[in-house]
């Protein structure tokens, strides 16, 4: 339970500490914001504060804080303190940069935040794999959501079945309508639900944990049954592609621009972007407690599907029609980020190939082959367990990478300004040697998806070349766009080649 708590203070402490170094070297000012200068009536307008912290909340907390830290806490409550750290040092400073990238930059996706920082080529290569990527996490946050509401129906394939269409016909309104019609209407009723059941289960979880303090400690059982180097299970790399958004996610990356297109003020992006990361990381931790008490007291749940133990623990700890609150909220999170992953995407394709978002047509023209894609998707992950673990994993890795692309413009971006770059090469060269220790060691046989299955030592030592190379190389090209800076060094002149 110290841990736990500790962990808490990490993340307050955090916000106000760190976060105000952070801010000092991004300096949000009053310039105007693409919500202003590029108003359309559809992406680019003009939302309250609160609603904007709402839904970057919703659009970020996807299922990675909830049905992530399930498995991810087996790796032993050392992750009460490493969701923390990473989150403050690493995901909130993400988003936060993120977001400020593209606010400065008319409200850019990060495919062209990539363009206009790494170059043409690496843009070329990084579009080709985010369509995928977010192909892959819409599918994802439909998958899910739609199993848990199927057991609240009943369950069944016909549950599942219409739970799918309902899921999808909201995506696909969400995706086309003006941000402010569909998302900016319900994502607050979305998110105090949220906020509601995540609070309900920090107080009984604390209640149950001062009558046994037991709970939130590692018992025998559970130490008999966490992950371990030995079984092929080691912290590093599996923690943080397995928990991804409790600590750092490149999915958010992907999100930043929706709302950046909607801020009135600079001044209000680090309670938006590193606040509401901050938040989810609040999020991680509450659930991640649930999990190791419902483990401590369950131990044959470990390693079972996370679904099942999710339900545990929200019969164990809330009765009645609060535990389908509950539910509902987890619901929530899946949704809530699946429906901006498909508009993310809608979005990166319209200004890949330069495609007008005001009129309706070319929005449904862009959204119809992503729904017969995902369907696709949907259909194989279905077919068995094993299918959908695949499709979690290949999820969870490409998240991962997107975010050492994300820190690595990150990176340049600050290394071109002349200010202090550390807060972005920190987690970028850590996050880049874990995707690449991951793509290294992982393989069938150490217990994961296709890889080159080298010796874990071998990949560390090769990972940690690379992320050293990676980020050498963002420190020399950044020397090449210095002139490419006008305005005290902080807008892109939109003149790369």
């Amino acid at each position: 339970m110290k841990l736990f708590l500790t962990g808490l203070l990490i993340l307050a402490a955090g916000y106000f500490l760190y976060g105000s170094i952070v801010k000092k070297i991004i300096r949000p000012d009053d310039r105007q914001t693409p919500a202003l200068t590029s108003f359309d009536g559809v992406d680019y307008l003009v939302l309250p504060n609160w609603k904007n912290m709402l839904i970057q909340l919703l659009n970020i907390a996807g299922i990675g804080p909830v049905i992530g830290v399930i498995g991810g806490i087996l790796f032993g409550d050392i992750v009460f303190i490493i969701i923390p750290v990473g989150c403050v040092l690493m995901g909130a400073v993400h988003d936060f940069i993120a977001g400020m990238m593209s606010i400065r930059n008319n409200g850019a996706n990060l495919t062209e935040l990539i363009r206009l920082t790494a170059g043409k080529h690496l843009y070329r290569i990084f579009s080709a794999f985010l369509v995928i990527a977010l192909l892959l996490v819409v599918a994802v946050f439909i998958n899910v959501p739609a199993k848990l509401s199927s057991g609240l129906l009943g369950g069944g394939n016909s549950a599942f079945f219409w739970s799918v269409i309902g899921i999808f016909i909201y995506y696909i309104c969400a995706t086309m309508f003006p941000v402010d019609k569909i998302i900016g209407k319900v994502y607050p009723i979305f998110g105090a639900l949220l906020l509601l059941g995540t609070a309900g289960l920090l107080v009984m979880l604390m209640i149950k944990a001062v009558q046994d303090p037991s709970l939130l400690v590692e018992s025998e059982a559970f130490k008999s049954k966490m992950f371990t180097a030995s079984d092929h299970k080691p912290i590093l790399p599996l923690l943080f592609v397995t928990i991804a958004c409790g600590i750092l996610s490149g999915f958010h990356a992907t999100q930043a621009p929706i709302v950046a297109r909607t801020i009135k003020s600079e001044k209000e992006a680090f309670g938006v972007f590193f606040g509401m990361m901050i938040v989810e990381g609040f999020i991680a931790m509450v659930w991640s407690a649930g999990a190791l008490a419902i483990y401590n007291m369950y131990p044959e749940l470990i390693g079972t599907d996370p679904n099942g133990v999710l339900a545990k623990i929200t019969n164990t700890f809330l009765k009645g029609n609060f535990s389908t609150v509950v539910v509902l909220s987890v619901i929530v999170l899946a949704i809530t980020s699946g429906d901006t992953a498909m508009r993310s995407l809608r979005l990166s394709l319209a200004e890949m190939f330069h495609i007008d978002q005001k009129p309706l047509l070319p929005r449904i023209m862009l959204v119809l082959p992503l729904i017969v894609i995902t369907a696709g998707l949907l259909f194989w992950s279905n077919k068995d367990g094993g299918s959908f673990q695949k499709l979690w994993t290949y999820f969870a890795w490409s998240n991962q990478v997107i975010a050492a692309f994300a820190l690595l413009a990150a990176a340049i971006w600050l290394f071109a300004q002349k200010r202090p770059a550390f807060i972005a090469v920190m987690p970028g060269m850590f996050i880049t040697f874990i995707v690449a220790t991951y793509i290294l060691w992982i393989s069938p046989e150490h217990g994961g998806p296709v890889g080159l299955g080298l010796e874990l030592y071998d990949a560390y030592m090769i990972a940690a070349f690379i992320a050293v190379c990676t980020f050498a190389w963002a420190k020399v090209r950044a020397a090449e766009l210095e002139d490419k800076f006008q305005n005290n060094a902080d807008l892109w002149k939109k003149t790369e080649k």
